[in-house]
């Protein structure tokens, strides 16, 4: 008689602890890092917010106004009349960022442009230099006045509170420009018509004070 016996049934091999244990601190660490890149790869990925930086200042132009300019119109000769329209019609629409405006009075011998109002003004008289050094309280330039020499026109600066006017010396016909105080560099304002002067404005022959040489 054989004597079968039955096999015992194969049984699971018991969990290892420790590497359960291994597992679970390794599921511990992981779960915050893998949340750490995320977060670190959003704010890379997505724009930052910046509305709450301030936004560059735009700067916008004065507002002109609609009314003309103010100016004086004084009856002028023949000639003048006529060298000042010459003047007036080659004058730019805009002189840098400064576009023209109406004038109250003269178009064909005065202009303005922007706000504050920088004007010209065609056929004014003429300023007169001093006698002497010691000659004071009249008017009159003083013979030590470093007249200016810009683009072959020889200009006189006259520097007041609000404003500064530039006038030719050396011209048939004077010119006059007034730089409001808010425009930095008021020779170089003046200087934009210099050029045109040339153009429409015979230079003197006589008179023409020493300092324009």
């Amino acid at each position: 008689m054989v004597d079968v016996r039955t096999r015992p049934e194969a049984q699971p091999p018991a969990p290892d602890r420790t590497m359960r244990t291994a597992a679970l601190w390794a599921t511990v660490v992981a779960v915050p890092v893998a949340v750490l890149v995320g977060l670190l790869f959003f704010n890379r990925v997505v724009p930052e917010d910046r509305s709450a930086a301030p936004s560059p200042t735009v700067a916008q132009p004065a507002v002109v106004p609609a009314a003309p300019v103010p100016m004086a119109a004084p009856r002028l000769a023949a000639r003048p009349a006529e060298v000042c329209l010459a003047v007036t019609s080659q004058l730019p629409v805009k002189v840098r960022d400064l576009a023209a405006r109406k004038v109250s009075a003269g178009p064909e011998q005065n202009a303005a442009y922007g706000e504050p109002p920088l004007t010209v003004a065609c056929g004014v008289a003429r300023p007169v230099m001093c006698a002497s050094l010691d000659q004071t309280g009249s008017g009159c330039v003083p013979l030590d006045t470093e007249l200016l020499i810009m683009n072959k026109v020889c200009w006189y600066a006259d520097a007041q509170a609000g404003a500064t006017t530039f006038t030719t010396m050396d011209r048939e016909v004077p010119v006059r420009v007034t730089v409001p105080q808010q425009y930095a560099q008021p020779a170089q304002w003046a200087n934009e018509f210099s050029d045109l002067v040339v153009k429409t404005d015979k230079s003197l022959t006589t008179g023409v004070p020493s300092g324009c040489a």
